[in-house]
């Protein structure tokens, strides 16, 4: 069944999740985005900014996505409107376990690997060709940024980033907040 979905945030990252949902066959009926400026514009493949981020609640019988980099920003969103149907965005060129468990509201970009009972929390970023090994949980609002690598048997707490191209060893806890730097072992 197509589903309807209604994108928050209207920055680069909406694009590429844009790309997924048209990807799956599902509808982008529009952006909600805050800034003045970008109301009612088409922002990306004739499809508008229609409304308000705080005028969510007022769309029903859709699904919403919050297509937002920040973190912290997202876990507001998402708590804000913890009411709202949540679309889950996996790109079909994903690799995932048929043991991994996808939290909703998550986003999974292209060429991801998630591996055997891998857990990926909720509102969470598994960007462009990173990969998720065996056992290990990511918790809500956490982004793994572009070719990362987490190895198994790690947590890493709610909304931490584990940027560009850095590497998580085996069984390692990574604390709620952390960052994790670019290309870091």
């Amino acid at each position: 069944m197509t589903k309807n979905v209604i994108i928050i945030g209207a920055g680069g990252h909406a694009k590429v999740v844009t790309d997924i949902i048209l990807e799956n066959n599902d509808n982008v009926l529009g952006y909600l985005d805050d800034k003045e400026e970008k109301q009612n514009t088409i922002f990306y493949k004739d499809i508008k900014v229609i409304d308000k981020v705080s005028n969510a609640n007022k769309y029903t019988g859709c699904y919403f996505i919050i297509a937002i980099g920040n973190n912290r920003l997202r876990a507001k969103i998402a708590e804000i409107y913890r009411n709202l149907k949540w679309y889950t965005a996996i790109h079909p060129h994903a690799i995932l376990s048929n043991t991994a468990k996808i939290g909703m509201g998550t986003t999974v970009m292209a060429g991801v690997v998630v591996n055997a009972d891998a857990k990926i929390g909720q509102h969470c970023i598994i960007n462009t060709s990173c990969s998720v090994d065996h056992d290990s949980r990511i918790d809500d609002y956490v982004h793994i940024s572009p070719g990362a690598r987490v190895a198994g048997g790690v947590f890493i707490g709610a909304r931490s980033w584990i940027c560009t191209g850095s590497t998580v060893i085996n069984n390692i806890h990574i604390h709620n907040d952390t960052i994790i730097g670019a290309g870091a072992t």
